[in-house]
């Protein structure tokens, strides 16, 4: 029973009342009359009983505090009643308690609002966005949507809610909305609203600036209302007297003299079609996403007859695009006698429209939509129209093709410089015949032709051509372009000829025209090389920043420059296609076209067809492989080797190119190997020989031979591997995710070390061309391979329907097919690796560790290998390589105490590499006389430099942890190596060499998993930072190693050595997750074990309160404290001298080098 003292003391004045129910909204009303009668003390009696008196009961606060509960009670249900409209008013005031009230209104009207979610999520499902309106609103009026359906208690993620938006943005938004998606970094509903606003803000000051130079433009073209000029080139304008001079020639209006025709006060003469010119006047911008006008207000056409047509009719047209697009032209002139329908390339252009030729092709787009396509055809650019249909036209006898026709100006002369022509000179060609004669004598201009036959008297034009014509051949000669760009080097030639003095006249043509003198800064090497700065729309925070263009011309009717794209990222800009920009730099001594000729060695290469998939060489090819069997004995012939710790030199002299391969004298064993790669590709089914779609392109591929060699030295089998060109693939088009995990070396390691402690054997397979395996969802097409072309089939391509060796998902679709095949089979995935797969049963436990195609099978038992073997064999093309031996370039050997990981063949190959540098044998890493800073000076051999870094980080991180300390602090110096880098770098070569037949030693015992954390404060004078180093141990070996310089700068030792074991508890926390996951290991991992030489870092790590300055240390020290606290890791003391990752920070003495080596499990092989 409620006290009085839960009697709630009423406060009128609270709160402000919600309006009345009318049946509409239910929810947000109970919300809102919820929140005011809470603000009344009165929200608690919607929910409780009436409070019930025990029959005789005569205390009188008893009944005082029922009396006043039900006081309360009739306020709350007075309330509630006030709040409905008067029509429910009289339904609902026959209910004696506000519960009752509540429940019944609840019941009702909930009930009924059920249906709202349906609706609701529909409202989402169908919203889209659309240009006409800003995105901002019409992303609020989405949040609105989500927000209903939070409400309804339906949740959404917010990366669901981000993800949807984005989906959900306008067609013209298409570039930003792929820039979205391919973001790595998540981001919230409003950091996204921040980026479209910004967006969007951005896209309406561009449209504003171009809006403006349009404007500005049309007033130029309209004509000048004073006496400004515009000029190429210096682009400068003269403005002061000349504009006040009376213009004293005659208006070819009303043949009066004084004033200009746009200045005559009397009618304007209406215009005749004339012949050879085409003029468009107007074309609307307005585009829609399915109907694209183009609205045309004058089009004078006339054909190429002798005599002028006849205007037949006049009205609209529209053509019916093959892509489905609508493309309206008003006002057009029907002429009969025209054969064929001429549309302005050059006007759609000005109006928005982008015209792309490629070759004998070009595409039609506007505001980055696709509008069509066409052709060439006839020496005209044929668009791909459906039909032609004329609309309110004359005469409707319409061919149903439409052609692009760049308008041709040719009288410039009377408007450039207000003077009339003449006489004009030219020789008899068929191109000034009747029409041009009548024009001729319409206007009054005499038009002297040449004798017969006799072209050279018109001397000044056709030296003139000649002139040309050499300087385009030496321009195309020069830069080694295609001869396709003879159009361009013509121009390009025509521009410089017209900046060129005269002999007579001493000035340019330039200066005779403009009236000024020519600029020749603007001029450049034709044919070099340019980075072309990426438009503001297209650029990308993260991305390519230029475009690599080859220069070849100068834009007709502006300041800018023409590229021909020779290098693109861009996905909108496509390579061997023409784009104009004024913002360029140029390297006018580098020419990409330029390449060295070829050498005489692979002039005198064989040619070699193949046909029915098999190869045929020449005669004298043959000649010379027949005599090669008749000399060869019927014995087994042995594999050649080289003796042991030797991987074969040859393996630098692998075959680079197809036809390099077919003229060695290995040849039989490269044709093997082609064959049984062509052959696994043909059963695979990974392609199909098709027709190659209109608009698509096609990848290149190239043949890769590669020896494989045994751990002995000798050659195991000849590899030959169909590659295609994925360098060339377009992200967004050909590709979209190309992620796929690879197992770590350290994985790899600790189940070395984990069979070693346990007796397990360790099995190793090969997939057979492993990226066949995984299944295409893009239309990728490639060209036939080398040597393998169909014979009748040759103009086909290959369909690619399983992916290939070189595509970028490549290894993506493999590793998913790979996966699901081992999660079908019962095996689990190691969640620290995700190529590490666990099986576990009763009989045994098994362990698949995948490294592309390569893999470990571990097991405890000899059958359950055996049964994985067979699984895999029946999903994929698998070679069983027996006992492991080799992995990655590693040796695996089997010892009577545990297993031995060395590379001694591979340091051999290494040693005889850079055998030049008189390497000698050193017992130490590090000559403490040597100090190695940044070279200052030129550099000494930095390839070479590069090279040998590469081949030592090998090493370090395959089985060398006792040099990881000086590879990692050479490899800072490889951009400018000086004469001190190269003889630490020689020394550590030494070094390898006295240590050749050294390997890591993986015993029973101790099968405890420990680390060891070391720093060197200020070991780089230059920037005052330290070194850490660590490395764990498992079996008597280390398993995981790094020694790398700081990223922070330490203030003492203390902060030094307690970032390093920051970084120690980091890998040890994964190696700890990565034992979880390992069957027959004790669970759960106990805590590893860190040892340091510092007692004030361990104290710091230890103590539960930090009282430092420094946020990088607080924030370790918090990392350390709950690693310590959950009982991941654990801190010991160690002595320096016992400190194994002492190596990993400093130069060491020779007793210090061999000591912390031999604690490393770092041993001599017998």
């Amino acid at each position: 029973m409620a006290s009085s003292s839960n009697v709630p003391t009423m406060n009128l004045t609270h709160g402000e009342k919600p309006e009345k129910f009318n049946r509409n909204e239910f929810k947000r009303w109970q919300q809102k009359m919820l929140f005011y009668l809470t603000t009344l003390n009165l929200a608690r009696f919607l929910h409780e009983e009436c409070p019930i008196l025990a029959e005789g009961e005569t205390n009188k606060e008893k009944v005082a505090a029922v009396d006043a509960w039900k006081h309360s009670d009739f306020l709350c249900r007075n309330y509630v009643l006030n709040g409905l409209d008067n029509t429910l008013y009289n339904v609902y005031c026959s209910l004696k308690t506000a519960k009752e009230l509540w429940d019944s209104l609840d019941k009702k009207y909930k009930t009924e609002d059920a249906g709202m979610k349906k609706f609701i999520v529909g409202k989402f499902l169908d919203f889209k966005m659309i240009d006409s309106k800003t995105v901002i609103s019409q992303v609020q009026e989405l949040q609105v949507i989500l927000h209903e359906i939070h409400s309804e208690g339906m949740s959404l993620s917010d990366s669901f809610q981000v993800a949807a938006v984005i989906e959900k943005l306008p067609p013209l938004w298409k570039d930003f909305k792929n820039y979205l998606k391919h973001k790595r970094k998540e981001m919230n509903l409003e950091e996204l609203t921040v980026r479209l606003r910004i967006e969007e803000d951005n896209r309406k000051s561009e449209k504003k600036g171009n809006n403006s130079m349009e404007a500005k433009a049309n007033v130029i073209e309209q004509g000048p209302k004073t006496n400004k000029k515009r000029k190429h080139g210096d682009q400068n304008q003269n403005q002061g007297s000349n504009a006040a001079k009376k213009f004293k020639g005659k208006c070819y209006n009303c043949g009066k003299t004084g004033h200009k025709s746009n200045d005559c006060r009397k009618p304007k003469k209406e215009k005749k079609p004339q012949a050879n010119v085409t003029e468009f006047d107007k074309i609307s911008n307005d585009v829609s996403e399915m109907n694209l006008s183009a609205v045309v207000s004058e089009c004078n056409i006339v054909g190429n007859t002798k005599e002028c047509s006849k205007v037949e009719g006049r009205g609209k047209v529209i053509l019916k695009m093959t892509s489905g697009k609508e493309l309206t032209l008003n006002d057009v002139v029907h002429v009969p006698d025209i054969r064929k329908n001429l549309v302005s390339g050059s006007l759609l252009s000005k109006n928005g429209f982008k015209l792309v030729f490629v070759s004998d092709k070009f595409v039609l787009t506007k505001n980055e939509m696709f509008v069509g396509k066409g052709y060439l055809s006839d020496g005209l650019f044929k668009m791909n129209v459906m039909t032609v249909v004329p609309k309110s036209i004359n005469n409707n006898k319409i061919d149903s093709s439409a052609y692009l026709l760049e308008s041709s100006n040719i009288w410039h002369v009377e408007n450039q410089l207000s003077k009339k022509i003449k006489a004009i000179r030219s020789d008899r060609g068929g191109e000034y015949e009747s029409p041009f004669e009548e024009f001729c004598l319409e206007h009054g201009i005499i038009h002297q032709t040449t004798a017969p036959y006799s072209p050279q008297s018109n001397g000044i034009a056709e030296r003139k051509n000649r002139t040309l014509k050499e300087m385009m051949n030496a321009m195309l000669l020069s830069s080694s372009l295609p001869q396709n760009l003879w159009g361009e080097a013509l121009l390009s030639a025509n521009y410089i000829l017209n900046k060129m003095p005269h002999k007579k006249t001493l000035k340019t043509p330039y200066e005779l025209w403009k009236g000024h003198k020519p600029c020749y800064k603007y001029l450049k090497v034709w044919g070099c090389l340019a980075k072309v700065e990426v438009p503001k729309p297209k650029k990308v925070k993260i991305g390519p920043k230029t475009i690599d263009c080859i220069f070849i011309g100068y834009a007709n009717n502006s300041s800018a420059y023409r590229f021909l794209v020779y290098k693109s990222e861009i996905p909108d800009v496509h390579v061997n296609t023409i784009i104009e920009s004024r913002n360029a730099a140029f390297f006018e001594t580098i020419f990409p076209y330029n390449k060295p000729s070829e050498t005489s060695t692979q002039k005198r290469t064989h040619d070699i067809t193949f046909g029915n998939n098999q190869l045929e060489v020449n005669q004298e090819s043959k000649e010379k492989q027949v005599d090669k069997d008749l000399r060869r004995g019927k014995r087994a012939r042995k594999s050649t080797s080289f003796g042991p710790d030797f991987l074969t030199y040859l393996l630098e002299n692998d075959p680079q190119t197809f036809k390099e391969a077919m003229s060695s004298p290995e040849a039989s064993y490269w044709k093997e190997a082609i064959n049984s790669e062509i052959e696994s590709i043909l059963q695979n089914h990974t392609w199909e020989l098709v027709d190659l779609p209109p608009g698509t392109k096609t990848l290149g591929c190239k043949w890769i031979f590669k020896k494989k060699m045994k751990a002995n030295g000798s050659i195991d089998k000849y590899k030959a591997r169909l590659v295609a060109k994925g360098y060339k693939q377009r992200e967004g088009l050909d590709y979209f995710d190309t992620y796929s995990p690879v197992s770590q070396i350290t994985s790899i390691r600790m189940l070395i070390a984990i069979a070693a402690i346990n007796n397990l054997e360790i099995h190793q397979m090969d997939v057979k061309t492993a990226f066949l395996n995984g299944e295409l969802d893009e239309e990728i097409y490639m060209d036939q391979p080398e040597g393998f072309i169909a014979p009748g089939q040759e103009g086909k391509v290959c369909k690619l329907v399983k992916s290939l060796y070189g595509l970028k998902q490549a290894p993506k679709q493999w590793h998913e097919k790979f996966d699901n095949a081992m999660i079908s089979n019962g095996f689990k995935i190691n969640e620290c690796d995700k190529c590490v797969y666990v099986k576990n049963t009763q009989k045994g436990y098994v362990i698949v560790c995948l490294y592309v195609d390569d893999m470990l099978i571990i097991g405890s038992d000899t059958n359950m290998i055996k049964m994985t073997k067979q699984m895999l064999s029946s999903r994929f093309d698998m070679k069983d390589l027996g006992v492991a031996d080799i992995i990655l370039g590693i040796k695996v050997s089997k010892t009577s105490d545990g297993l031995i990981l060395s590379q001694s063949h591979y340091i051999e190959k290494i040693l005889e590499k850079f055998k030049k540098y008189d390497i000698r044998p050193k017992k130490t890493l590090v000559d403490v006389n040597l100090h190695l800073f940044k070279n200052t000076g030129i550099g000494k051999s930095q390839l070479e430099y590069s090279r040998i870094i590469g081949s030592l980080m090998y090493v370090m991180n395959c089985t060398g942890p006792d040099i990881a300390y000086s590879v990692s602090k050479l490899s800072r110096f490889t951009s400018n190596p000086g004469e001190n880098h190269w003889k630490s770098i020689i020394r550590v070569l030494g070094y390898l060499k006295y240590t050749q037949n050294y390997g890591l030693h993986f015993t029973r015992y101790p099968a405890v998993l420990e680390g060891y954390s070391d720093a060197n404060w200020i070991s780089d004078s230059k920037d005052s930072k330290s070194t850490s180093g660590y490395v764990f141990t498992l079996g008597g070996a280390a398993v995981s190693w790094k020694s790398s310089k700081q990223t922070c700068i330490a203030r003492s030792t203390m902060e030094s050595e307690f970032i390093a074991i920051d970084k120690a508890g980091e890998e040890a926390e994964w190696l700890r997750n990565f034992l979880e996951d390992i069957p027959n290991w004790s669970k759960p991992v106990s805590a590893i074990c860190i040892h340091c030489d510092s007692q004030s870092a361990i104290g710091r790590a230890q103590s539960h309160n930090y009282n430092g300055k420094s946020r990088h240390i607080r924030r370790r020290h918090n990392t350390i404290r709950q690693l310590l606290s959950s009982g991941i890791i654990s801190i010991d003391y160690v002595r320096s001298k016992d400190n194994i990752a002492d190596p990993l920070t400093k130069g060491l003495t020779r007793e210090q080098v061999e000591s912390s080596s031999k604690g490393m499990g770092l041993k001599p092989m017998k």
